[in-house]
């Protein structure tokens, strides 16, 4: 508090620091980089759970561990404070007697948000708490900025995206979510390892963006003097390594779109793409149920999660049901006669203002009602099976009916979190395939595929049978952490540019 009873903004506390800084540099190394840290606060506090008082008077343990300094409650001859490190927070208590008074009275000034390291006993207090006992403490890192108001954290949701840096220091529920990911990623590679997957990396800059319909980022090579497309997925790399003879492949990849912001996109995002020979769509639909289902149990500990208040289980067996069968199923009262109109189709979003491509056919046109209408409604897990070929370029057709392919997409709460299919091998179709997108994107599309001659030379030599799959890391994680907004799962979101 200042002499006329307000609370200093932070402009003032800042000044206040950099003093406290200046005179740190005037004596010493202001900034040490001599201190091993050799115990972590999560480590000990599982460690001596169950060690009492008196076990740890009699077998002392010492302790040399560093954090950030986020409580602190000063006395006279003593004072407490509690420091955090990535594992979790542990309370040292410095006094005159075992840390010296010198020392102490400096560790009076230090401020919340300095990174002490601290050498010393354990040992439990009066209630309880496991504690370090310090025999000496040292200022490591000067914090210039406060840290939020420790009720509280960052109130602002856009600071919390920009600054995540302060969110992990004030917001255990962030850095828990954020460790979630890295053992969700973790659990992944070693499932797909464990089924006898090769992990490959394949390149992020593409002379031809392919393998989704999408639009890239484009940049320049200067040395070639070419342009060159951010990686918008993977797939066709992939497929050629498979006619190279690496019959199972998978990559965990980060691929890049031109496209808007929402709650559900960011223009860079994780993938998990896998490929497999002589498999097709039906298997890849039971072997992506698993590698769900045992992420979310190794990872997580159960298959039971929460979506705005719905309880999504991940145990029984995932449903099954085509674009038709979807909206029948959700929406009674529209029947397949309906749905198998294009003219009915065309006049219903007309009437009720919905986007759609007038020059699509039936297929894209009951996609584009299936967007609309009930891909918000699958929120236990549901495969959509039997896509339109017209929307699926790289899809294999149906033996049976030609006009779709063997392909799904996986839905769990409302969100898409999966797409495969079997591949599409005929090199002749697949080029008959890109010659219709490239037709398309002449027309304006700035989403469809290129052609890829390079591609089509590949198939040339000879694709076995494969089933192929993507899933989204990012929606996984969303789903595992229980969180609504693929910002809350990714470290550093896209952002408009700050004001400074």
């Amino acid at each position: 508090m200042t002499e006329n009873g307000a609370l200093p903004d932070d402009n003032q506390i800042i000044a206040e620091r950099r003093a406290k800084l200046t005179t740190l540099r005037a004596v010493g190394i202001a900034f040490p980089n001599d201190f091993e840290r050799r115990d972590m606060a999560g480590g000990l506090q599982l460690r001596y759970a169950e060690t009492g008082a008196d076990e740890l008077v009699a077998a002392p343990v010492l302790v040399q561990f560093a954090g950030r300094m986020v409580l602190k409650r000063v006395m006279g001859k003593a004072s407490f404070a509690t420091l955090q490190d990535m594992s979790g927070r542990l309370q040292i208590y410095v006094s005159n007697d075992k840390t010296g008074e010198a020392v102490h009275q400096a560790f009076k000034h230090w401020d919340l948000g300095d990174i002490l390291g601290v050498n010393g006993v354990l040992f439990r207090t009066k209630t309880g708490e496991l504690t370090v006992e310090a025999r000496s403490v040292r200022l490591l890192t000067k914090a210039l900025r406060p840290l939020p108001e420790k009720f509280h954290g960052l109130t602002d949701q856009e600071q919390t995206y920009r600054q995540r840096y302060v969110d992990l220091i004030s917001n255990e529920a962030s850095r828990t979510v954020f460790m979630a990911r890295s053992r969700i990623v973790q659990t992944v590679r070693q499932l797909m390892t464990e089924a006898g997957f090769l992990e490959v990396e394949t390149p992020m800059m593409h002379p031809i963006p392919g393998g989704a319909a999408a639009k890239p980022f484009v940049t320049h090579h200067n040395a070639l003097d070419m342009p060159l497309y951010l990686r918008i997925a993977p797939e066709l790399y992939l497929k050629r390594l498979v006619v190279g003879g690496l019959e199972k492949v998978f990559e965990i990849n980060r691929n890049f779109r031109n496209e808007g912001l929402s709650t559900r996109h960011n223009p860079e995002f994780t993938m998990m793409e896998f490929y497999e020979a002589y498999r097709d769509y039906r298997y890849l639909m039971g072997f992506t149920e698993h590698i769900i289902r045992e992420t979310a149990r190794r990872a997580m500990g159960g298959l039971q999660f929460s979506h705005q208040g719905t309880s999504i289980d991940l145990a029984p067996t995932f449903a099954r049901l085509t674009i038709v069968e979807a909206i029948c199923h959700y929406h009674p009262h529209y029947d397949e006669a309906c749905l198998n109109d294009p003219a009915w189709l065309q006049n219903w979003f007309v009437q009720h203002k919905e986007k759609f491509n007038p020059a699509d056919g039936l297929g894209g046109l009951q996609l584009s009602f299936f967007e609309a209408t009930t891909e918000a409604l699958l929120i236990q897990p549901t495969f959509i099976v039997d896509y339109p070929a017209e929307v699926s370029p790289l899809a294999r057709r149906s033996d049976d009916r030609p006009s779709i392919t063997e392909r799904f997409e996986l839905f769990i709460a409302g969100r898409e979190l999966a797409n495969g299919f079997s591949e599409l091998n005929d090199p002749e179709d697949q080029a008959e395939r890109f010659l219709a997108q490239a037709r398309q994107k002449e027309a304006g599309d700035e989403e469809a595929m290129h052609y890829d001659a390079d591609y089509i030379r590949a198939l040339e030599y000879g694709l076995p049978p494969t089933a192929g799959c993507g899933i989204g890391i990012d929606r996984l994680v969303m789903l595992l952490t229980e969180r609504a907004s693929i910002r809350d799962v990714i470290l550093f979101p896209h952002l408009r540019p700050e004001a400074m």
